[in-house]
């Protein structure tokens, strides 16, 4: 079995120039804060394009790495509590795309299925529509909204084994588990590591075969 286990400092050199990268969590709420510091610490990648449900806020890594700017493109669907975002987005010295968060999520979504995009009727008739196809569908009008992939996700799971096999509790989930099957490399940070068989596969959330490198950090890790 492979030993997927490596530092955050080793794991992030995978993040080159011009990559874009996924950085799971919801604020705080299962957020990679070990892998985004690691990543702002090694001040190397730039021209980053950055898949987020949020900035984070000033507390967090990822509120210095868009400050950085190593960071040419967000899409994200809340900014508010990053002014500096914010700043970028008026300035427009980042190309800031924001979205619904139902419809974000089911872009990296269709992105890990492979899917062509999905059709919404959330931005119908609003600035959301503005350079999207519209169709029409039995009488109701939708947006045609596509995929995004990435070349590296950076992911938060509880407790992780040796296969990569990943446990992630409750809200935490948010972005982790649809991030985890839509990037090219996936790197989990995670509390507690195990040995192979010791999660119950009822209780995994990200099959092993989507995990390439397992960062532990904590306690129990």
């Amino acid at each position: 079995m492979m030993n997927k286990v490596i530092s955050a400092e080793e794991a992030v050199k995978k993040v080159k120039d011009g990559d874009t990268v996924m950085v799971g969590g919801f604020l705080a709420g299962g957020y990679p804060e070990n892998l985004v510091r690691a990543l702002v610490d090694a001040n190397s990648a730039g021209n980053l394009t950055i898949i987020s449900n949020d900035t984070g806020t000033a507390e967090l890594s990822i509120y210095e790495l868009v400050k950085s700017g190593r960071v040419k493109r967000i899409f994200a669907s809340y900014i508010g509590a990053n002014p500096e975002t914010g700043r970028l987005l008026m300035t427009k010295e980042a190309d800031v795309q924001l979205f619904p968060q139902g419809t974000l999520a089911e872009k990296i979504r269709a992105g890990g299925a492979g899917l062509g995009g999905v059709l919404t009727p959330v931005g119908v008739g609003t600035v959301v529509e503005e350079g999207k196809q519209k169709l029409e569908i039995d009488g109701r009008d939708f947006l045609l909204e596509l995929p995004l992939k990435a070349d590296v996700a950076l992911i938060r799971a509880h407790k992780a084994d040796e296969a990569g096999n990943l446990v992630i509790n409750g809200s935490s989930r948010n972005f982790n588990l649809i991030m985890a099957t839509a990037a090219e490399y996936v790197i989990a940070q995670t509390d507690e590591y195990v040995k192979a068989g010791d999660i119950d596969p009822n209780h995994v959330n990200v099959p092993g075969i989507f995990v390439d490198a397992i960062v532990k950090v904590g306690e129990n890790a």
